[in-house]
């Protein structure tokens, strides 16, 4: 019997799977030694990690985006304003196509490489919103939609928060994340999560207070006003002329027969009812401030005048003092009608965030009080930053700085996130590091901090510019801004007084 073997003349064949899984297994062990080897190579090292701002510019009499670095993100070549919902996210809302005569357009959002995003609506749109001093800006969460005559609202992800199935969405005029939703002739509130705040039953619904999201006015169809809470629960029946948020969070004013009275909502009862003409604040629980024929007073919660109707204006400031108005100048009394404070100023405030008083003495004077009424500050106030505690002023021709305790700072000790800070020698301003070595050298007749993009303007020759957070000119100075309420930069854009940035 013979056996078949093998035959040892052939020539070998290559096995093709072997010799691949030899090739992968040598290209990952060579990929591990890379990766190895530059681990080693970077250990210490910080790896940076770009996190941009966006901003909406203007140049030539277009609308383009650009970011924190001053670098051009859209192409200025829209003739409407880009929205920017968010300064930190790419998300950018265009308008075009617009017809004038009949008032339609068109809207699209695209991100930073100019791809158009969150598709699928007839119309997607910013959601503005106004302040007291009639600042527009837009909600940072969440966009309006449309399709079909109906709106709805969708996050940045594209999710739906509310459906397309209202008639109307706008925002709640002064506060955050709070929509006013119609349906059906009649107004509702939801939240940015598409909750339901109060359900879609009034006329109208409005702010007690700007910022204010615990309490809400609801006016009902017949025009009477009361108050809501966030949970439903109706604090004050809409039975009254007007209502008023005071200050505290259970005295309210109510106007009734033309006439503002107290109402307590704990006690759910009137509580002072004097007659007055208006019902200003209730800040100090027990304490309310009235005006009765244009002359303020004090009354208290039991109905007991304490300061007789007597003042052009009154505030409460803090602890027993306001702050009172007399012969067109202001000072501040205590609850003895005593005269802590001369009336000797053209305005002033308390600043609660910072606990002190802030009084305009002339235009270019102001003088700052502590809480306990001394004066600790003189000089002309060009910031009060309440983010970061710091009163900026101006006082025998140089910057100071001071905390909220009135403590004269080094702007290094405040402006934490700098790497520059302005600074003043024989009547010219430069720049140091933050251990005093000069950096930008003492050249320019003026000059702002670093802003928060990095860059800080520079003027000379009576001229504006830029340098950027290391010193480099990034803008010579060469630009006007004489008639500038603000003198900001990003590299060579410059703040306008319409709030875009502008090429030269």
């Amino acid at each position: 019997m013979s056996s078949r073997g093998r035959r040892y003349d052939e020539k070998p064949k290559l096995n093709f799977k072997k010799v691949i899984g030899v090739i992968v297994a040598l290209a990952v062990i060579i990929m591990v030694i890379i990766s190895i080897v530059n681990i080693v190579k970077n250990s210490g090292k910080k790896i940076e990690v770009k996190n941009y701002s966006y901003y909406t510019a203007y140049e030539n009499g277009k609308f383009g985006v650009i970011n924190n670095e001053g670098e051009t993100v859209i192409q200025a070549s829209y003739d409407e304003m880009i929205a920017i919902p968010n300064s930190s996210k790419p998300i950018f809302i265009c308008t075009y196509d617009v017809n004038d005569s009949d008032g339609t357009y068109k809207t699209k959002a695209i991100n930073e490489k100019n791809e158009e995003i969150l598709t699928g609506y007839d119309k997607i749109e910013a959601i503005d919103n106004l302040d007291s001093k009639q600042n527009v800006w837009y909600e940072d969460n969440v966009l309006r939609v449309s399709r079909n005559g109906k709106y709805g609202i969708i996050n940045f992800e594209g999710q739906e928060v509310l459906p397309c199935e209202y008639d109307q969405i706008t925002a709640l005029k002064g506060v955050t994340s709070n929509f006013l939703v119609k349906k059906d002739g009649k107004l509702g509130l939801v939240n940015e999560k598409g909750q339901t705040i109060i359900n879609t039953e009034y006329k109208n619904i409005l702010t007690l207070k700007e910022g204010y999201k615990s309490e809400y006015v609801i006016v009902n169809a017949e025009n009477k006003y009361g108050v809501i809470s966030t949970s439903g629960t109706i604090l004050i029946e809409p039975t009254y002329e007007g209502v008023k948020y005071l200050g505290s969070s259970n005295l309210f004013a109510v106007k009734q027969d033309n006439t503002w009275k107290l109402m307590d909502t704990e006690e759910k009862k009137i509580i002072i009812d004097g007659g007055y003409k208006d019902i200003v604040e209730a800040k100090s629980e027990n304490i309310v401030v009235v005006n009765n024929d244009g002359k303020y007073g004090v009354v208290s919660k039991a109905n007991e005048e304490k300061i007789k109707p007597q003042y052009e204006d009154l505030k409460y400031a803090f602890s027993i003092y306001y702050i009172a108005k007399k012969d067109g100048k202001y000072g501040v009394i205590n609850l003895e009608n005593e005269e802590v404070i001369k009336f000797e100023y053209q305005n002033m405030v308390y600043v609660e965030n910072g606990g002190f008083i802030q009084a305009d003495k002339t235009d270019t004077e102001t003088v700052i009080f502590d809480n306990n009424l001394g004066q600790k500050v003189t000089g002309i106030v060009s910031e009060v930053n309440t983010d970061k505690g710091y009163i900026k002023v101006y006082t025998n021709n140089e910057y100071k700085y001071y905390n909220f305790k009135l403590e004269e700072k080094n702007s290094s000790d405040l402006l934490t996130a700098n790497t520059l800070f302005l600074s003043k020698k024989d009547g010219k301003y430069g720049y140091v590091d933050k251990s005093g070595k000069v950096v930008v050298d003492y050249i320019y007749e003026d000059g702002t901090e670093q802003n928060s993009k990095g860059f800080a303007a520079v003027k000379k020759d009576g001229a504006w510019g830029s340098i950027n957070k290391v010193g480099a000119i990034s803008q010579d100075t060469t630009i006007n801004l004489d008639n500038n309420i603000y003198i900001d930069f990003i590299g060579t854009w410059h703040l306008s007084n319409s709030g875009l940035y502008y090429q030269k």
